[in-house]
């Protein structure tokens, strides 16, 4: 159960009742609230004191009387949809999460993305089409000898992704049949390329055809499986040619091959999954940009997605003013291992669960969701320091860092909220959402180095609260 997870570091330690003086709290000229409370408060501080957890605290709205900073939520001004907040589940996630018990592994399914009260909900999953660098080693769905081809996709089979992926994938959608999941291949088959490697090289022109056969196929395929996927990137990082595996596509191939190849295939086979640009780091504006400005390729296209290993979150405000009809998204970012929760929590709170959102993204995804307590798996030349939302270690699962990243989000924010309006005080960073149900959630983040006591004004009314130093609060009314 989430609420019995109080420390990173620890299994199944019994929380301490309450989110206590650490977090939460009255103030202002009001006196200390009374009775059931109107505003609950979900809290965690860089201490590790409280992790996600439920306040006691009675918070309700009252006649402002106070001087305090103020956040004023306007849900009459409205930005972006929402489609989900999680993470990337690599092979390997998914063959650690296939090595757990029946029992540690439903239990654990249920945590994550059920929708009750004790669990985070999880709303949207990346999937890498072939391997990521987070297999045990690179592959594709159509691998042959040296010197062979295969033009026509005989020997193309997702057999790969059977032993534990789509296992995997198949239990998390029997609790949240809803689940957006999008995929991303990190490199075309190597008889396909220019180099004849799944590491770096392009993708060669007389084969862009036969590689939008191998989306398409790939596609059916998952779906013959129950497995529907909402979008697919084009490529992992296209200006990273040394991952493993890994392929370097220029924004004018990338164009033409939407345009030309796999925009046309998608829609003869009647196949509605998005497609979405770039999928690497902010930066590189100029990516995106100039993809979208061919209107013949931007038929076919959802939106750009975005890392940020290099560049400033609010260059996708710059994205989103250009093409306004368009989509942003935020796909990917790691923890280095072992981490620096305080820094950690911190950094991506500010920069992708407010920032990236701030600026317009629909999604937020960590990556990535499991790996053992060694980094593992990952192939030869892969990231070997990712630390996964969840370290598991033979059947223990210890809860790390991103995994309350995105429950600070994904368990009230839920796919078909909306951004709704509000100002930033002085230290308190902030985003808000009226979600499907009709709550109001505010993520807020005291940024400064003491205790923060300020007002949530909404609709004329005012609730008084505190967050210590560093911590971040889940507002839901």
């Amino acid at each position: 159960m989430l609420l019995t997870h109080c420390t990173s570091s620890k299994e199944d330690t019994p929380a301490p009742g309450g989110g206590g003086g650490t977090g939460g709290g009255g103030g202002g000229g009001n006196p200390p609230a009374t009775g059931p409370s109107q505003v609950a408060l979900w809290l965690t501080t860089p201490d590790q004191a409280a992790l996600f957890q439920k306040s006691t605290l009675t918070l309700n709205f009252q006649t402002p009387a106070s001087s305090n900073p103020t956040i004023i939520v306007d849900t009459t001004k409205t930005y972006q949809s929402i489609d989900g907040f999680g993470y990337t589940l690599t092979g390997g996630s998914a063959t650690l999460m296939s090595q757990l018990s029946a029992s540690t592994r439903t239990a654990l399914v249920k945590e994550l993305f059920a929708t009750d009260e004790n669990n985070i909900g999880t709303s949207y999953l990346r999937i890498s089409i072939g391997a990521s660098d987070l297999d045990a080693k690179p592959f594709t769905y159509d691998d042959l000898a040296g010197g062979q081809t295969d033009p026509t996709l005989a020997q193309f089979s997702i057999a790969p992704d059977k032993a534990a992926l789509i296992p995997v994938l198949k239990e998390i959608l029997a609790v949240n049949p809803t689940i957006k999941i999008l995929g991303s291949p990190w490199s075309a088959p190597a008889w396909m390329k220019s180099n004849n490697s799944l590491k770096g090289g392009s993708l060669k022109p007389e084969y862009y055809a036969v590689y939008a056969d191998y989306f398409v196929k790939y596609l059916k395929a998952m779906q013959a499986e129950g497995i529907t996927l909402d979008a697919i990137t084009i490529q992992n990082e296209p200006l990273n040619p040394d991952n493993n595996p890994s392929m370097y596509m220029t924004a004018l191939e990338q164009s033409s091959f939407i345009k030309n190849n796999l925009g046309p295939a998608l829609r003869a086979a009647g196949l509605t999954t998005k497609i979405i640009l770039y999928d690497h780091n902010t930066d590189r504006t100029d990516y995106p940009l100039t993809i979208l400005a061919d209107a013949a390729t931007a038929q076919y296209v959802d939106g750009s997605a975005f890392h940020l290993y290099a560049g400033s979150i609010n260059a996708l405000t710059t994205v989103h003013n250009a093409y306004p009809t368009k989509g942003v998204y935020f796909t990917e970012q790691w923890i280095g291992g072992p981490g620096n929760f305080a820094g950690d929590f911190g950094w991506h709170i500010s920069n992708l669960i407010i920032g990236a959102t701030r600026n317009w993204s629909k999604n937020v995804l960590e990556w990535n969701l499991a790996a053992d307590q060694n980094y593992g798996p990952h192939t030869d030349g892969g990231c070997s320091t990712c630390l996964g939302a969840l370290t598991i270690n033979g059947n223990s699962v210890i809860r790390n860092t991103a995994f309350y990243i995105i429950a600070h989000a994904s368990k009230f924010v839920r796919p078909g909220s909306v951004r709704i309006d509000t100002n930033v005080p002085s230290n308190l960073t902030n985003v808000a959402f009226k979600n499907p149900a009709g709550k109001k959630v505010l993520i807020v983040q005291n940024t400064s180095s003491q205790a923060q006591t300020f007002d949530i004004q909404y609709r004329g009314k005012a609730v008084s609260t505190t967050l210590s130093a560093g911590a971040v609060g889940t507002y839901v009314w």
